[in-house]
């Protein structure tokens, strides 16, 4: 794909859906990691309705790793999965306070030994918390990136790869949640609305059959 190509979806991306977001609710980096932890398999509101009474419960990284699981899980239990995420929230806590002295480590290698922590969650807390530039590939990504021409890998870690490449390094934090929305919109898993579609005369179409 040509560089005036990308050049102008990017714009287009920023005008329509904006260059910045609302994260989560929190006030300590590992309540921001918890809360993207959360948000796997769930909706956002469903997080963001627990996160309030679930941080006035455990108040800092410490009392969440030495909570009995049950309060964990009754703390989630209205998000999806919540006795997986009790789980590897409190390990990931105990590792954090045991660890690294209570502060999440600023690192994506030492992040993906946490408890709970893939790459797409380990990219998107450094991006959010610490505007460290990282693209993030969830599953709009994956298939829109695809669609467009901008990647051709086969799992999320390839195409991480070949969007570090083809996008500027500026537009790597934001373009994980402009795609998110264009693909809960326009470009759905289930059909790509191209005759909607602001991107259509830019992007090359290369959709699965």
């Amino acid at each position: 794909m040509k560089k005036e190509q990308v050049k102008n979806i990017l714009e287009t991306l920023d005008r329509i859906y904006g260059v910045t977001k609302d994260g989560f609710y929190h006030q300590q980096p590992w309540q921001l990691l918890a809360a993207i932890m959360l948000s796997a398999q769930s909706t956002d509101k469903q997080v963001e309705e627990a996160l309030p009474s679930l941080y006035q419960r455990f108040q800092t990284v410490e009392q969440m790793a030495e909570a009995p699981l049950e309060e964990i899980e009754d703390a989630i239990r209205s998000i999806g999965l919540y006795k997986n995420k009790a789980r590897n929230l409190k390990k990931c806590c105990t590792q954090i306070a045991e660890e690294y002295g209570g502060e999440v480590p600023q690192d994506l290698d030492k992040l993906l030994t946490l408890a709970g922590v893939g790459r797409k969650t380990a990219t998107l807390f450094l991006a959010d918390a610490y505007g460290i530039p990282g693209v993030t590939v969830d599953t709009h990504v994956f298939r829109i990136s695809r669609r467009l021409g901008w990647a051709s890998g086969k799992n999320p870690v390839e195409v991480e790869l070949e969007l570090q490449k083809v996008l500027p390094e500026e537009y790597w934090n934001r373009i994980n949640f402009q795609l998110i929305y264009h693909g809960r919109s326009v470009c759905t898993a289930r059909k790509a609305m191209c005759g909607e579609c602001v991107l259509t005369e830019w992007c090359e179409k290369k959709l699965e059959k």
